[in-house]
């Protein structure tokens, strides 16, 4: 099958597969922006465009560090994921213990605190939470969030993970002071709740992807059981629900985006507030089935990622179309725009060339070429 890219974005296609066993063609267009400078400037494409990734990375290890991007080659996503990787500021570069950090896309808006490194105490009524230190900047990352193993016994049938956030610091059910005083503390919370019991059931609080294998996600994957095994496999079992397929924590994922919504930022630059327009962009995907004619549809926005520190955003296109045998019912795929002249060729049988150059070029001896 030939993808025909008529987009400066990146695009590629993959397959997926539906609950009931039918296959899927599935393709992904990824566009890399500039974050304006000023608010009135529209988002530029990147001359450099982020490739698409193929597999999950992480801040460090798999499995014990925060997802930093997900695979672009999810089948469908039933909603858009809304993420963003970036760092706190303090306002007007002065030290600060905390600030509330936000963002708006649309009619969404999350808001959350973050502040500085601090310690669980050992005091007189027991474990509390120590005073924070100033800082000028903090990443955002669910490493730094509330969370992680409990691990510290000497004793393993005692240890714990919190499961809404493996990963993260602060959380222990051992309320040791021994075990706890001195051990590191969050340095994000939610705005109405501060953390004060390291054995509490806080909501870890960042803007990036949460991991395939947490909690409440990972319910969303289905049974693996032994009647799974017997009679299912290799197929996804009945109870697998796509909303697994999405990255972002549950608030983060929102209907999908249209183009033209306007994006908040608040302390997560160095200006302390950036504001700028998600770029309109029709995205049609033209299918060519083998046996004749054509198949026009639009892909969905389904995925943004802001990188403040980075000056960039990347938003993400899919259209998954389901297959009666297999992919090799499709010859051609088009995504984006072709000419009226382009189009016209093809009704022909003919081949297109935007140019004499590319004419010319198209006829030249490959032994010239590579000379």
């Amino acid at each position: 099958m030939d993808l025909i890219n008529a987009t400066r974005m990146q695009a590629a296609y993959t397959q997926g597969l539906q609950v009931d066993g039918r296959e899927l063609l599935v393709v992904v267009i990824k566009g890399t922006f500039q974050i304006p400078e000023w608010a009135n400037q529209a988002p530029e494409l990147a001359e450099e465009q982020v490739p698409l990734v193929f597999a999950d990375t992480f801040t460090g290890e798999p499995g014990f560090s925060a997802p930093i991007y997900e695979s672009d080659f999810a089948p469908r996503k039933p909603r858009c994921d809304v993420l963003l990787l970036g760092t706190a500021y303090a306002p007007e570069g002065s030290p600060v213990n905390q600030i509330p950090v936000g963002l708006k896309v649309g009619d969404f808006k999350k808001v959350f605190r973050v502040v500085g490194d601090r310690v669980w105490q050992a005091g007189i009524g027991g474990i509390e939470a120590g005073p924070p230190a100033p800082f000028l900047q903090i990443p955002i990352t669910y490493d730094r969030a509330f969370g992680g193993s409990d691990d510290f016994h000497v004793d393993p049938e005692k240890h714990s993970a919190y499961r809404p956030n493996p990963v993260g610091v602060g959380y222990h059910a051992m309320l040791s002071s021994e075990l706890v005083n001195g051990a590191p503390m969050p340095n994000t919370e939610e705005s109405e709740r501060s953390i004060t019991n390291p054995a509490g059931d806080y909501r870890p609080m960042s803007f990036g992807p949460v991991g395939r294998s947490w909690e409440p996600r990972y319910r969303l994957a289905g049974t693996y059981d032994q009647h799974w095994t017997d009679h299912i496999f290799p197929f996804l079992p009945p109870d697998f629900d796509e909303a697994y397929f999405q990255a972002a924590p549950l608030d983060q994922q929102i209907p999908y985006l249209q183009g033209g919504e306007e994006i908040v930022l608040a302390n997560l630059t160095p200006s302390g507030r950036s504001r700028f327009w998600l770029p309109k962009i029709d995205m049609p995907v033209v299918f060519f089935p083998k046996k004749g004619g054509k198949e026009e549809t639009r892909a969905v926005i389904d995925t943004l990622i802001i990188e403040p520190d980075l000056g960039r955003f990347t938003v993400t296109w899919r259209i998954a179309r389901p297959l009666k045998k297999s992919m090799f019912e499709v010859s051609q795929v088009l995504v984006g725009k072709m000419s009226r002249a382009w189009w016209r060729a093809r009704e022909l049988g003919k081949t297109y060339y935007p140019s004499l150059a590319h004419l010319a070029k198209a006829n030249r001896p490959e032994a010239e070429e590579e000379s």
